[in-house]
């Protein structure tokens, strides 16, 4: 370029950062005032108000007062936010205010517009002249869309449609720049060649100067309900996916916040590695969780379900085992539309017959009869919904249950325990009975004041009835107490026998079509039932169970549903089945869902293909209502990398490298598993003498993880670390991981330890041995101590280096 732009270029960034550094020093002193009145006001609140209820006027002066400050408050505080908002954006924008200029001439105007866009806006102080336009903006899509030509973009007023005649990237370092180019394509080859050869980190990083034109159609997506990407490993799907987090908290500031934004992850050290993104862009992180989190929390602790990685190291370790063919059939089938639309026909069954419910007892004798509430509860109106029925068998509980209570109180052993009270808990008792008011209506805290009153006018003349008035309400009071669990229980559904109903779908095949109604019944079904109610007799759901378990409980109870929540994502979506899916649908009934996921690295059993014509996310919401987008390029891995990888799957040739060049994975062959272990120890100190600060030493289970840390240990990796399930923080080093964990996560290095045929022999295995190479971005290599696995011979020869030893 010449050298009058760069002088231009650098001048006016030197201008920019001048009007930053005056603007930051002008608001330092307004964010602090704004801060400090916000901290007097709280402190001084109950000191300048006078509290007085003696009359109905002053308790209303009062409360307005109260009302009034807590405004004030409210409003200091939402001012001081948004200014120290505003104020942390500018320094954010300080070292690099901007990576992009475009230069727009809209049509029927005479002169352009100089763009140029930054993580967020900066006005100059007329409060008209964008200095530089946050990446969301509308305008801002014309960088991420179009090379230089015609081009438009959406406004809320309609499209804006003209000419680009420039388009510019740029790297500044501390107000500096260090790299300018005019680029013809989207995002120049230049500028992502330098951000995709640095190291791997141990935290996701931004990438707003490099958006491309597919992901900014994944990020600017606002009309779909069903948004899903599937996209080859490396292509950038997450890091898409949080900047559309980023856009929609931004599109829509007066509607959504980040707390109506839930993300699904693939394990719990996922949440660590992508929490910095959004705050890097000035945003406050959405709710993380992963579905087994919401699995063990909606069960609550009467059940214990195992969790997605305890099932396929299951799946994994124990073939040969009996039982391990009709476990596999019971995963199929209990995560398949199949069993989906056997337990709503289930449901039905259970609205004519079949509920089972619990005793309510206490103290040993049974206050009200499973029988007697099954009784009742289809004496009630047959056309109304099974929860409905169950809901009013609740109230008529309730009710049952204070009448009981009002008998209870002549029972023997609550004078028992009113003669043994002591000073200390009568008093406490008798001082509950005068502050709670849950303990009488209004009408009665009155009679008792009155008679109170009286007994002070009277001397002691009413001592006699006050003191029996007061043990009538301490009897009361110590039977209500000890009533006030089995209320509580039954405000919670404990008296619906929920494992008893579940459990009694897995009898014989002719009473499970009795119930369901379904014909396909997997051919292992007797081992299959044997296995689910063993689990459920020790209060235990296998992984598969756990979905079907929570949709048979709200077919009973009603769905529990979050209104709140406005945008759902679900990362490595392909690894879900489609009955999860539908119970996130019934879950969260008022949200948008983004989907990602890539079919090539399914491990899973239930894996659903994201882009099939009959996938289940597509019937979820309708054709008309859902979107599907594809990226076929890889950024990850180095060309020598993807290409090796892609030619392991079928229909990988569509796969594209980005051209990153490096070395070709390296295919080591070992006599035995010491000079294994051996050899990969000098490997990992080559690596590191490189640079190179995140390896990885990928197994293929969990068990298998243990046995290498302990055995490279001998070798002298003390350092190593062992990833496991309960791992919640993703950090720089060298580390020994199941490929299942690995998963959304790049490493500078990938040491696959094992690549042979007993290893990775399987067409099931296919994928977890593709998944465990796709993580790494600069080196791969493989070992076997005999042959290779078959997804490994079957490579042509000239997309790896091989050494022997």
């Amino acid at each position: 370029m010449k050298a009058k732009d760069w002088r231009q270029e650098q001048e006016r960034l030197e201008s920019v950062r001048n009007k930053l550094q005056a603007r930051i020093a002008e608001l330092e002193p307004e964010v602090a005032g704004l801060r400090d009145q916000a901290a007097d006001i709280r402190k001084r609140f109950w000191e300048d108000l006078s509290i007085n209820t003696s009359t109905t006027e002053e308790f209303e002066d009062t409360f307005y007062s109260v009302q009034q400050q807590s405004a004030m408050l409210a409003e200091r505080e939402r001012s001081h936010k948004r200014l120290v908002q505003q104020w942390n954006g500018m320094k954010r924008l300080l070292p690099s205010p901007y990576f992009g200029r475009v230069d727009f001439q809209e049509a029927g105007l005479s002169a352009s517009e100089q763009v140029y866009i930054g993580v967020s806006s900066f006005v100059d102080n007329d409060g008209l002249d964008f200095l530089i336009y946050d990446w969301r903006s509308p305008i801002a899509s014309l960088y991420y869309d179009y090379p230089p030509g015609g081009a438009s973009y959406v406004t809320p007023a309609g499209e804006i449609e003209g000419m680009m005649t420039l388009k510019r990237q740029f790297q500044i370092q501390n107000g500096h720049i260090n790299t300018m180019f005019d680029a013809s394509e989207t995002i120049g080859d230049e500028l992502l060649q330098q951000v995709l050869s640095k190291e791997a980190d141990s935290q996701m990083k931004s990438i707003v100067a490099t958006i491309q034109k597919e992901q900014n159609a994944i990020i600017r997506n606002d009309k779909s309900r069903m948004l899903i990407v599937q996209g080859a490993a490396g292509s950038g799907k997450t890091s898409a996916a949080l900047q559309r987090v980023a856009y929609l908290l931004y599109r829509h500031r007066q509607s959504i916040r980040a707390d109506q934004i839930v993300l699904f992850s693939p394990n719990p050290m996922f949440g660590s590695y992508i929490s910095t993104v959004l705050p890097e862009l000035g945003e406050e992180n959405m709710q993380q969780t992963t579905f087994q989190e919401y699995l063990d929390h909606s069960l609550g602790s009467s059940l214990r379900s195992e969790d997605p990685f305890d099932q396929i190291e299951y799946i994994l370790t124990a073939q040969g085992e009996p039982g391990y063919e009709a476990r596999l059939q019971g995963v199929a089938y209990k995560t398949s539309e199949a069993f989906l639309k056997a337990l709503q026909n289930y449901g039905k069954w259970l609205g004519r017959e079949g509920m089972r419910f619990k005793d309510i007892s206490f103290r040993n004798r049974v206050l009200i009869t499973a029988e007697r509430m099954c009784a009742k509860m289809y004496d009630f109106d047959s056309s109304l919904p099974l929860f409905s029925r169950v809901v009013l068998l609740q109230e008529w509980l309730l009710d049952e249950m204070a009448s009981l209570e009002r008998k209870e109180r002549e029972a023997l052993w609550v004078q028992e325990e009113l003669n043994y009270l002591d000073n200390e808990q009568y008093a406490e008792v008798f001082d509950m009975l005068h502050k709670e008011r849950e303990l009488f209506d209004l009408s009665e805290q009155y009679a008792v004041v009155r008679e109170l009153m009286n007994n002070k006018r009277r001397g002691d003349e009413g001592d006699v009835d006050f003191a029996q008035r007061e043990e009538e309400m301490i009897l009361r009071s110590i039977v209500k107490k000890h009533f006030k669990p089995l209320r509580k229980s039954v405000r919670e559904f404990s008296f619906v026998d929920v494992k008893g109903i579940y459990g009694q779908l897995f009898g014989d095949e002719s009473s499970y079509r009795e119930k369901t109604n379904e014909s396909a019944i997997p051919p292992l079904w007797p081992e299959i039932c044997r296995q689910t109610k063993e689990m459920l007799s020790r209060n235990e759901l296998f992984h598969e169970d756990a979905t079907p378990y929570l949709f048979v409980k709200e077919l009973v109870e009603g769905v529990r549903t979050n209104t709140e929540i406005r945008h759902v994502f679900v990362d490595e979506g392909q690894d879900y089945s489609a009955f999860q899916y539908e119970y996130f649908k019934k879950l969260f009934p008022r949200a948008r869902m983004t989907v990602l996921g890539d079919f090539g690295q399914a491990i899973f059993i239930q894996a659903t293909n994201l882009e099939a014509s009959d996938s289940p996310l597509i019937r979820l919401f309708g054709q008309a209502d859902t979107s599907l987008v594809r990226l076929v390029r890889s950024y990850r891995s180095t060309r020598e990398i993807v290409e090796f990888t892609k030619s392991m799957l079928p229909g990988g040739e569509e796969i594209t490298p980005f051209e990153r060049g490096g070395q070709k994975p390296l295919l080591t062959r070992l006599n035995d598993e010491k000079k294994r272990d051996a050899q990969i120890m000098e490997d990992i100190a080559s690596l590191r003498a490189e640079g190179f600060a995140s390896i990885a030493v990928i197994t293929k289970t969990a068990a298998e993880s243990r046995k290498v840390q302990e055995s490279l240990r001998i070798h002298g990796g003390e350092a190593l670390q062992l990833i496991t399930k309960e791992t919640r923080e993703f950090e720089k080093g060298v580390m020994v991981i199941p490929v299942y964990l690995a998963k959304g996560v790049e490493f500078d290095g990938v040491l696959v330890y094992d690549a042979s045929p007993e290893a990775y022999g399987k067409d099931s295995e296919r994928k977890l041995l593709y998944t465990a190479c796709t993580r790494a971005m600069h080196r791969l290599h493989l070992y076997t101590t005999g042959g290779w696995s078959p997804f490994v011979q079957a490579l042509p020869a000239d997309l790896y280096e091989q050494a022997a030893f």
